[in-house]
């Protein structure tokens, strides 16, 4: 599955540290590869379809599943406190 970091996403990952980044996009690359498996603190976001959340420390990552692109989609990496609003 590919993965297609949307462009408010990349902005945030572009500022990030250098370890936090690495580590990000490692995770992300491990998850595109079998996006139903169960993966480690990985949740399904209630009320959307195919949208899931992955918590690293006090940074968020909200992605979709695209089934029919087969693609997964990062929009949004934020810190706990911004990235549901």
């Amino acid at each position: 599955m590919d993965l297609v970091i949307e462009r408010d996403a990349m902005k945030v990952l572009r500022k990030l540290q250098p370890k936090l980044r690495a580590s990000l996009v490692q995770r992300l690359k491990v998850i595109a590869a079998d996006p139903f498996a169960e993966h480690a603190n990985v949740t399904a976001l209630a009320g959307a379809k195919d949208a899931y959340r992955l918590r690293r420390g006090d940074w968020r990552v909200l992605y979709r599943i695209d089934r029919e692109a087969e693609a997964m989609h990062v929009e949004a990496i934020e810190t706990r406190g911004g990235v549901y609003r």
